[in-house]
């Protein structure tokens, strides 16, 4: 796929993401109770994305590739998940979406830096450079900014 189609179905993504935090937020915020919102936008979103996989699944791994899949990749995704949602519809209503989501941006930015450079997960290591240095100093400039700080 074209790469600038890449950028910006991510861009389309991080949108996206911010919507569903404001809007869960606001959920939270109603239920009185922001893992309960995030309980009620897990359990939809796992009946979304069985419908999706439904519809768009062409082969169904077999018992022994199940298996053979390391066991703590079953959870720890979701718990990082859980935790990392629960935590942006909690401070979302404290902070305000663009606070929220231009500091929570910023950890995912600096950890991602980070875990590329090691090539944390069995990812492709990606070594830190003066440009990526760079970058993320200016991101801190830009969170000042656009918090007022």
């Amino acid at each position: 796929m074209n790469q600038y189609i890449n950028i910006l179905l991510a861009f389309v993504g991080g949108v996206f993401l911010a919507m569903q935090g404001g809007l869960n937020a606001q959920l939270g915020v109603q239920l009185k109770n922001p893992l309960l919102a995030s309980l009620t936008a897990f359990f939809f979103s796992t009946l979304f994305a069985l419908v999706v996989v439904v519809i768009s699944i062409k082969n169904i791994p077999n018992a022994s590739q199940l298996w053979s899949i390391p066991k703590h990749l079953w959870f720890t995704g979701a718990l990082f998940s859980v935790i990392g949602i629960g935590l942006y519809y909690y401070t979302i209503p404290k902070l305000g979406i663009s606070t929220m989501i231009s500091v929570g941006l910023f950890g995912q930015l600096i950890f991602s830096a980070i875990a590329g450079h090691f090539g944390w997960f069995g990812l492709p290591q990606e070594p830190m450079a003066i440009k990526k240095i760079v970058g993320l100093i200016t991101m801190v400039i830009g969170i000042l900014l656009i918090n007022k700080v």
